[in-house]
């Protein structure tokens, strides 16, 4: 039986992190007449109900385990502790639905869920840098990365702490339908659609933006309004009143990557919005985004976006 991706499944349990199942509900449960087709969202519960939630909210649940036997994507919002055994019919489901190629996604301390069912072994994985030290402890088979905001690593998606659900639900509407409608959908919002830097900036205690950092957001902005123009380290650093080294230093604080990077980075989503919306030539697209030839458009497209322009026009030009 063929699984699709669009039938989606979240789990809900006894101690329902609240927060982490209301993302997964506004990203994927939300109906959006204006794309269609959307996910079809369903709800499953581990435990019999009603489920008593965070913040005393008491949760009736429509279905039961058997409903992931035909799920495309399940996701695991949260777990009620990383201590707090994951029982056995979950762990079985799970198994099953990887094996006949689901998605199986996890936010936050869900990631626990996925590592007792054995999915994570020789994967890299994300969660909450809370949970990273314990995670790695019990489960040494899983590479965990506690800087980023989500891995991919195709059929298995794991996220960071609470709020990185939002980027990684955004990342899959992103593989599923491309560029422009996941920026619609951060738009409804009210987020970006994709954030700059990892976990690593949030770690322990936050540094407040110093008066030094604070023209980077301006910059920002202004570089993604003028990506056809030639920008180089030098001058962004003299429209920013710093030294080379000093804007450096700080570009990297803020943003997790090198000014470089980040200029690629963003030159690609405005490639793939252009291969998605309209029906320019390469050469233009590699123009308009900055790149200044086709040739050098597909070698830092591929490198970003993991596929070529041609093929990721293929799939995603008009597709909704």
């Amino acid at each position: 039986m063929r699984r699709d991706p669009l039938d989606v499944v979240v789990i809900a349990y006894e101690g329902l992190c609240t927060f982490e199942f209301g993302i997964i509900i506004e990203l994927f449960g939300l109906h959006r007449p204006e794309l269609d087709p959307w996910y079809r969202l369903r709800v499953a519960g581990v435990d019999e109900g009603p489920l008593k939630a965070t913040g005393g909210i008491c949760v009736e649940v429509p279905f039961s385990l058997r409903i992931l036997d035909r799920a495309g994507t399940i996701i695991v919002p949260g777990w009620r502790s990383p201590d707090a055994p994951v029982p056995g019919a979950l762990v079985r489901k799970l198994q099953k639905a990887s094996r006949e190629g689901a998605r199986i996604v996890s936010v936050c301390s869900g990631v626990f869920v996925l590592a007792a069912a054995g999915l994570l072994d020789g994967k890299r994985a994300a969660t909450h840098w809370r949970y990273a030290a314990a995670l790695a402890q019990r489960y040494a088979a899983i590479s965990i990365d506690k800087d980023v905001l989500y891995v991919d690593e195709g059929n298995i998606i794991t996220s960071a702490g609470s709020a990185a659900g939002i980027d990684m639900g955004l990342h899959l509407i992103h593989r599923d339908f491309g560029a422009t409608v996941a920026n619609s959908v951060a738009r409804r919002l009210v987020v970006p659609p994709h954030r700059e830097g990892g976990q690593k900036q949030f770690i322990d205690t936050p540094v407040a933006r110093s008066e030094g950092e604070a023209p980077l957001a301006g910059l920002l902005d202004r570089l993604r309004e003028t990506l056809s123009d030639p920008h180089t380290v030098d001058s962004m650093a003299t429209s920013s009143n710093m030294s080379t080294r000093t804007f450096a230093r700080r570009f990297k604080a803020a943003t997790g990557t090198t000014p470089h990077r980040w200029l690629q980075r963003e030159r690609a989503r405005l490639a793939q919005e252009l291969l998605e919306t309209t029906a320019l030539p390469l050469d233009r697209i590699a123009e308009s985004s900055g790149f200044g030839d086709s040739q050098l458009l597909r070698l830092h497209f591929k490198r970003v976006v993991g596929t070529a322009p041609s093929d990721y026009r293929k799939s995603f030009r008009g597709r909704v």
